[in-house]
């Protein structure tokens, strides 16, 4: 059974604003401009991604594999499972 998450809406603001920074750099290349601001508009896409993503990994671990081993929901050995599944996306 899936657990609600707090975090949600926090993700999808950040996943909302490097949509914006892609939809930015993709009128950028239209337009020609300067290749030095394309990857600078390309790095802050890869900052609000990956932000959003630690953000969703750091609170699954925290309630989802910690809160489920301890109120008896999950094993250890299978929350065990789950960070190693996890942690091939940090």
């Amino acid at each position: 059974m899936e657990r609600a998450h707090a975090s949600h809406p926090d993700i999808v603001k950040r996943l909302r604003r490097a949509n914006g920074h892609l939809a930015g750099v993709i009128a950028m290349i239209e337009e020609g401009r300067a290749c030095v601001d394309l990857a600078q508009q390309l790095h802050a896409v890869e900052s609000a991604i990956a932000s959003a993503k630690r953000v969703l990994i750091e609170d699954h671990m925290e309630h989802c594999i910690g809160d489920g081993v301890g109120d008896g929901g999950t094993t250890a050995k299978a929350a065990l499972a789950e960070f190693k599944a996890l942690a091939k996306y940090l």
